[in-house]
């Protein structure tokens, strides 16, 4: 299941994407169109930040834009970038990898299951970009 804070991301990104190339947009703006508790977008905008995905402009028309075109921006990525692995078991993880305590990958039949799965998934995050997810009620 995609976090909340990923979730949020999602979102904010959208509205960005709607905005790309036409200056920045103030955080609270961000929130009030989204409903997304202020000090939880801050601290998800700053990772963004810090993941060369967004910069942020100071003084009274600051806020923040995105760095990068939309089409270059992959929803895996930004996945990732606020919630970690996109599989749902670390031994089936291929950024994230991390062997199961209490198994081998040898005989365990729920890995290949779980492999399959996240193919399925980075099929679809992989192919899509911000520009997929980009507002259209925001002017």
């Amino acid at each position: 299941m995609l976090s909340q804070k990923a979730k949020y991301a999602l979102q904010a990104l959208g509205l960005l994407t709607a905005r790309y190339e036409k200056g920045p947009v103030l955080i609270s703006e961000i929130a009030d169109h989204k409903k997304i508790p202020i000090k939880f977008l801050e601290n998800i905008l700053l990772e963004l930040k810090h993941a060369d995905i967004l910069e942020s402009f100071r003084g009274r028309t600051g806020g923040y834009a995105l760095k990068v075109a939309p089409k270059t921006v992959k929803l895996s990525q930004i996945i990732r970038i606020v919630n970690g692995p996109i599989a749902m078991l670390s031994c089936v993880s291929l950024n994230f990898y991390k062997a199961c305590d209490n198994c081998t990958e040898d005989s365990c039949k729920i890995n290949p299951v779980m492999a399959e799965a996240r193919d399925a998934v980075l099929k679809i995050l992989d192919k899509r970009t911000l520009a997929d997810i980009r507002d259209v009620d925001v002017d």
